[in-house]
């Protein structure tokens, strides 16, 4: 069936805009979630006082802490107008009404995130909003992946073929335990917790090690939600890889699967080296991009299940 792609290139032309348009939103939110990282992992949550501005100006001199805080700040900003801008693109030119509310969830998301980063400083630094600043930036990142998917061009021709119903049944699973996998990481991280446990993959040289502090349970509650997505994600992968007869649900779970082993070897390797700063960036950032992936491919799962005719339609 030819779509309104085929017949009319103005809309191919603006479709692939929006597109190009959500993939930098997506490189600048990766970039942001790294950002935010060197932040933790320096010390430097606090080397800027105040907010919104910092030591009362807008641009203080970049030294020290204040280059990582400073220029987490700065490239928050980005992140919030580059989505401003795509929200009101996608509400100019978008047909369809879900595509257009997405994109206004993204913003609100967008919105709470700075507030959030605010009140973090504001408040120095309570744990349980550190915590949630640090899950609404992944559940912010998720949001610009399937904007980043959903308008690309051809994507209502891709799902029109094929069946993968288990496989969205698994991504669905696969992709909530991400999400909870992703927050103990971050309770971990702001309870100074990293290296409660010092050995890997032993923990005090044991299988289960004593559980009597907080510290200890939350850390060792991390490397077993490892374990349990680890587990998810090579039965979603199998199950898609089985399921898909045209390749479309292969590359994002060929990304599953290097995702999940790199990020394992990376979690060891932030206790072998004592958390130096580049390694537990690198695992913050790929445990984003295993959360896109399993995502992508449970929204491609889903689409081709049934949920197609849903995806495409709704005009303005």
């Amino acid at each position: 069936m030819p779509t309104r792609e085929d017949t009319q290139p103005a809309f191919a032309l603006t479709r692939r805009w929006s597109h190009g348009f959500a993939w930098v939103l997506c490189a600048a939110t990766l970039a942001l979630l790294a950002a935010g990282a060197l932040v933790t992992g320096t010390g430097s949550s606090l080397a800027v006082p105040d907010w919104p501005l910092a030591y009362g100006e807008l641009f203080p001199p970049l030294v020290g802490g204040i280059l990582y805080e400073h220029g987490h700040r700065l490239v928050a900003t980005t992140v919030g107008l580059l989505t401003i801008l795509l929200a009101l693109w996608l509400w100019w030119v978008e047909p369809r009404r879900w595509v257009k509310g997405l994109a206004w969830g993204a913003l609100a998301l967008v919105i709470v995130q700075g507030l959030l980063g605010g009140i973090t400083v504001l408040w120095l630094l309570p744990k349980p909003i550190s915590i949630g600043h640090a899950v609404f930036a992944q559940l912010f990142f998720l949001t610009t992946v399937l904007l980043m998917q959903v308008t690309a061009p051809g994507w209502d021709r891709l799902i029109e073929t094929a069946q993968a119903p288990r496989s969205g049944r698994w991504g669905i699973v696969t992709t909530l335990a991400l999400l909870v996998q992703l927050l103990l990481g971050a309770t971990v991280r702001h309870n100074g917790a990293g290296l409660a446990i010092p050995d890997f993959p032993l923990a005090f040289g044991a299988l289960v090690p004593p559980l009597g502090s907080f510290p200890i349970a939350i850390h060792f509650l991390h490397r077993v939600g490892a374990v349990v997505v680890a587990l998810l994600a090579g039965v979603t992968v199998w199950t898609a890889i089985r399921e898909d007869a045209t390749g479309f649900l292969r590359l994002p779970a060929a990304a599953m699967g290097l995702l999940v082993a790199v990020q394992i070897l990376l979690g060891g390797t932030v206790i072998w080296s004592e958390k130096a700063v580049p390694i537990t960036t690198l695992h913050l950032v790929v445990g984003a991009l295993l959360l896109a992936a399993s995502a992508l491919l449970t929204l491609r799962a889903l689409a081709r299940s049934g949920g197609g005719a849903a995806l495409q339609g709704a005009t303005r």
